[in-house]
């Protein structure tokens, strides 16, 4: 762990559900790459006596980890790790419990934040298939386009911004009471910029070997729980597009296209998934659900 006042802190925040070993895995990443002011907040839905013992054992090692609780659901966690976080200024970000962040990642980020005036910025999600999503270059201001490039994982925020919105809305996201189980990131962010319209402009796109690892959406699920999966997230990017005002002609568009969703992914997807990735769209775009009720969450 180093340390240099000059550095500005940067706050991981991982909610969980209690997965031990990926948890492990993902600190032993960070081992020698964070700061002494950065912390690691790990917030617990979950299995919290281990997540608590896990976060004593690498905090014995070196790394400024700690651990918090909360209730269910991804935005809420992330709100409490943030409010977890000590005072200070503060660049946020937001892997999951099974990231990896390879090795000088923390690194380019603080480079990449370092400027006072740093608002916001996205760096690439990788999973086994290579990138999740194709940034754009360095210098392309961020808009309600090209917004849906970065996903939570990515996302770079300095904390004060994160605040001033009030966080993530814990209405959206997985385990969200309500149906739209994704998009908060994207939520996140469009709030942001509307707030502070320079950050746009100003929006900081990494290199695209800048990345943090992790796994698909689809990886270790059977075909009934990765299609209910699927349209647990269709329904929310849905709804985001129909909350944010995308033009109509825009929506219908996207919706449709969720039918060719099975054709534009590799394996597991099939061309049967498109499906319920159309459904759960519909669903969003007109705010209302079909059916079983228990679809509806995105997480067991």
């Amino acid at each position: 762990m180093t340390g240099d006042n000059d550095m500005v802190n940067l706050g991981l925040v991982v909610t969980t559900l209690g997965r031990i070993d990926p948890l492990r895995a993902l600190l032993t990443s960070l081992e020698g790459q964070m700061a002494e002011g950065d912390r690691i907040v790990l917030v617990a839905q979950g299995q919290e006596d281990a997540v608590e013992l896990l976060a004593e054992e690498f905090a014995d090692r070196g790394l400024p980890v700690i651990a918090t609780t909360s209730a269910r659901g991804a935005s809420r966690g992330r709100n409490a790790g943030v409010a977890a976080l000590p005072p200070g200024d503060f660049v946020v970000n937001f892997p999951n419990d099974t990231s990896v962040f390879p090795a000088e990642t923390i690194a380019a980020l603080r480079a990449a934040v370092a400027d006072p005036a740093f608002v916001a910025g996205g760096f690439s999600c990788w999973d086994e298939k290579g990138a999740k999503t194709v940034l754009p270059a360095p210098g392309t201001p961020l808009d309600r386009w090209n917004v849906w490039s970065v996903i939570e994982m990515g996302i770079l925020l300095r904390r004060t911004a994160f605040d001033e919105v009030g966080g993530f809305d814990e209405n959206l996201g997985p385990g969200a009471t309500t149906p739209w189980q994704v998009a908060e990131g994207t939520d996140l962010l469009l709030r942001v910029v509307a707030r502070h319209p320079n950050a746009a402009a100003a929006f900081v796109w990494l290199p695209h070997d800048v990345r943090v690892d992790g796994i698909s959406t689809a990886f270790g699920l059977t075909t009934a729980e990765r299609r209910r999966k699927m349209r647990a997230y269709g329904r929310g990017t849905g709804r985001a597009m129909a909350t944010h005002g995308y033009p109509l002609w825009w929506r219908l568009a996207f919706t449709g296209a969720g039918l060719l969703y099975g054709v534009r992914n590799a394996a597991p997807i099939t061309l049967a998934d498109g499906w319920p990735m159309f459904v759960g769209r519909l669903e969003g775009m007109l705010g209302r659900t079909f059916g079983d009720r228990q679809l509806l969450s995105a997480v067991r």
